[in-house]
């Protein structure tokens, strides 16, 4: 924008300023006006807590927190999602005495896990670059009125017991859910008329087990590559905001289904068929998911991508004896994503700007929740054996999957707050621009 100068008339004797003064007085606040609040016109729709960052302390259940809570403005120039695990002896924000949320196999301290250092850690992003730690009240009042869903498997799941764990210290939810089946759960924040629900895929697209053995004793899966799972699909429509993540569940062995007759499988061992490998599975399902959500024709909400989470599994596959036992975070020159892990994030983010570009057409917002290496460092954060009593007979005895609670995990809420403070700006721009280009394509 061009502004232009404002030329105040020179003070000479014979002139006569007292009649002029007062439109020039006008002028000159207009201007001022102008030049300060338009702006900052898009946050102006952001209540004043979340410019000034710091809830009042009486917000808070527990009050002596609240000056760890206190966070800085964001910056939009900042990447997030590069930095260092650093201590952090403030932590942690709840315990599992303190939040009924916690999920039996993610809930380390009651099953007897005798270190303790790996809740105290947080993140720091690279150079003079900050993530606060979250605010719970912040983000109760961000999401005012507001739903969220989280679409995908267990690990989806833990990431929203965390969230709702982190979010006890201000309220707890209320179950509003539509049915039993614990897969499928809906909570509401009455005091702020937020929802947030689950919803269980654990391959993003329709499946069902076909063989509960398999080759690996772990199940056979029919995948229909090309197929919408509508027990989420049918049901997002009304959200605000979607979080979609999948992985682990790729590594068990599949059937490839397109257009209605097998096309391939991963690790399936059945005549005729041939191995494709799970990449092409992977990367097939989100190609879909997506699909089914630039489809959907009432949906305005924001979708999430939240990255693969490698899991750490050492001296062994997690059915070989595998196990994770280090208590301390890697540095970032300790670990590199590679291999496997590598391919399956490559997979998810290449499809993930091919379904933002489509998007963009119908003036729907992707972001990029990239969790893979700050979670690639921390091979400490997960249950191992302590997600269960010894005598117990669990699929998943040495769960190198998962992610206690509270630990490293508790992160993606911080990373989540910062993106959400950055939203409103960004919306805004991005509907200036998608405005612009459909006058554009009208003339």
């Amino acid at each position: 924008m061009t502004l232009q100068s404002i030329e105040l008339p020179a003070l000479g004797k014979n002139q006569q300023v007292l009649p002029k003064s007062p439109k020039i007085v006008l002028v000159v606040i207009f201007t001022l006006v102008f030049l300060v609040v338009i702006p900052y016109y898009p946050l102006l729709k952001y209540p004043l807590l979340l410019v000034n960052n710091s809830p009042p302390a009486s917000a808070y259940h527990d009050s002596s927190k609240v000056d760890d809570l206190a966070s800085i403005p964001s910056s939009d120039t900042c990447d997030i999602f590069s930095g260092e695990w650093i201590p952090n002896p403030k932590a942690p924000y709840y315990t599992n005495t303190s939040c009924w949320a916690i999920h039996e196999h993610q809930n380390c301290m009651k099953y007897g896990r005798p270190d303790t250092e790996f809740m105290k850690w947080r993140w720091k992003p690279s150079g003079r670059c900050n993530l606060p730690i979250f605010n719970p009240a912040q983000f109760l009042e961000l999401v005012r009125g507001k739903s969220l869903a989280f679409v995908g498997d267990s690990v989806g799941r833990n990431q929203m017991q965390s969230l709702i764990c982190l979010l006890s210290r201000v309220e707890y939810p209320i179950d509003v859910s539509y049915t039993t089946d614990e897969k499928f759960k809906r909570w509401k924040y009455t005091s702020y008329n937020f929802t947030m629900a689950s919803f269980w895929t654990p391959h993003l697209i329709k499946s069902k087990e076909s063989d509960s053995n398999g080759p690996t004793h772990t199940g056979l899966f029919n995948l229909y590559l090309d197929e919408f799972d509508e027990d989420w699909t049918t049901q997002v429509q009304e959200f605000d905001y979607l979080i979609i993540s999948a992985g682990h569940w790729f590594f068990r062995p599949m059937v490839f289904y397109e257009n209605h007759r097998i096309v391939g499988c991963h690790y399936c061992l059945l005549d005729n068929v041939t191995d494709l490998t799970m990449y092409y599975g992977f990367r097939k399902a989100f190609r879909t998911a997506f699909r089914a959500i630039n489809s959907l024709k009432n949906y305005k909400g924001v979708t999430f991508l939240r990255t693969f989470a490698p899991s750490h599994f050492e001296n062994g596959l997690w059915n070989q004896g595998g196990n994770c036992v280090r208590t301390r975070p890697f540095k970032s020159n300790e670990a590199k994503l590679e291999d496997q892990n590598l391919e399956l994030y490559m997979a998810q983010v290449e499809e993930f700007r091919k379904a933002e570009k489509e998007g963009k057409k119908k003036g729907l917002r992707y972001r990029l929740l990239d969790t893979t290496q700050a979670m690639l460092l921390r091979p400490d954060g997960h249950p191992s054996r302590y997600g269960h009593w010894p005598h117990e007979n669990v699929t998943l005895y040495n769960d190198c999957v998962h992610w206690c609670l509270p630990g490293p995990i508790d992160a993606w809420s911080d990373f989540l707050l910062e993106m959400l403070k950055r939203e409103g700006l960004r919306s805004h721009e991005e509907r200036l621009q998608f405005l612009s280009d459909r006058k554009m394509q009208v003339r």
